[in-house]
């Protein structure tokens, strides 16, 4: 057993939806949509934020971070997604599966990262708007971005380590139209006690620690907003929350029935794993540039100034 069939290197068998023919060219045009809307969407925002000084405080830094989360996690599964739909190649060598795995996973970590960041910097902006400035300073966000972008290359390599050293002797068709730890450990014929092991342990100290830490944001949030009198300030305070907590439930509901769907569904049609893994990694990079262009107003300012030069 070996990560070699004789002289031929591993060759995985990526699998499009199943039930959906490859060369069904309906599919492969919407998926082509959806990724210019992520690349225009998150383009747009991180351009915005770059050339509007009005945009430069923490909350749009954060924000411009979760957009180039979003650009990596998107172009992470872009290469093999349009493979199978526009190209019908299903083909992928083992070197390469494995560098697609440890870039979703490390930019799953990061953006999940952010979206705690940005939690933070809501927390403060409602619960101690007079200190606002003077703790989120700019020396703080690049620390923080720091931490967070190396937490995501450093949680998910020892996965990546792991799993390149084990054997694939078993049949090599994966489940999805990309390359997930999951996903590879199933074909593994070798013991992947230490890998289930870490895995599980990664996602709980990161994802599960995250979605703990923003919860407990949000009851210390919203325990200060019922403490305000006026209800025309409640309103204005939880309004300015609104954005984030679309971010977070865009990101989290994919990611737990994923989560939920591997661990305990395994009786359930291979459809529904597809589907929740496309929703997973390409709904939340579609809807963030949609979403806070819709809610924020000074991105929503701009973009009609912008649209009304070139009218």
């Amino acid at each position: 057993s070996s990560n070699k069939t004789g002289s031929s290197p591993l060759t995985f068998i990526l699998t499009g939806i199943p039930g959906l023919l490859m060369s069904s060219y309906w599919m492969a045009l919407p998926l082509c949509c959806l990724y210019l809307l992520m690349l225009l969407g998150n383009s747009t925002l991180l351009w915005m934020i770059k050339t509007d000084h009005s945009l430069h405080t923490p909350m749009y830094y954060f924000l411009s971070m979760l957009a180039m989360a979003d650009l990596g996690l998107s172009l992470s599964t872009l290469p093999t997604m349009l493979a199978i739909f526009c190209f019908e190649s299903t083909s992928l060598h083992f070197e390469a599966c494995f560098v697609q795995m440890y870039f979703i996973h490390s930019f799953s970590v990061i953006e999940s990262g952010v979206l705690v960041a940005m939690a933070f910097d809501r927390f403060i902006a409602i619960c101690y708007p007079l200190r606002y400035s003077s703790l989120l300073t700019s020396s703080l966000i690049m620390k923080a971005g720091g931490a967070i972008f190396m937490r995501g290359i450093c949680v998910v390599l020892p996965i990546a380590v792991l799993i390149k050293k084990m054997p694939f002797c078993k049949s090599h068709v994966l489940s999805h139209s990309f390359c997930l730890h999951q996903d590879m450990l199933r074909l593994v014929c070798g013991d992947v006690k230490v890998n289930s092991l870490y895995g599980l342990t990664a996602v709980i100290l990161t994802k599960g620690l995250d979605s703990l830490t923003i919860l407990l944001s949000y009851m210390m949030i919203i325990r200060t907003i019922l403490g305000i009198v006026s209800q025309e300030t409640q309103a204005k305070a939880f309004s300015t929350c609104i954005s984030h907590l679309c971010a977070v439930l865009i990101f989290y509901i994919p990611l737990i029935g994923l989560s939920i769907t591997h661990r305990f569904g395994k009786h359930l049609p291979p459809l529904t794993h597809t589907l929740l893994a496309d929703a997973y990694l390409l709904v939340p990079p579609v809807l963030n540039p949609l979403v806070y262009s819709w809610k924020t107003k000074q991105i929503r300012r701009r973009i009609l100034i912008l649209l009304c030069r070139r009218g």
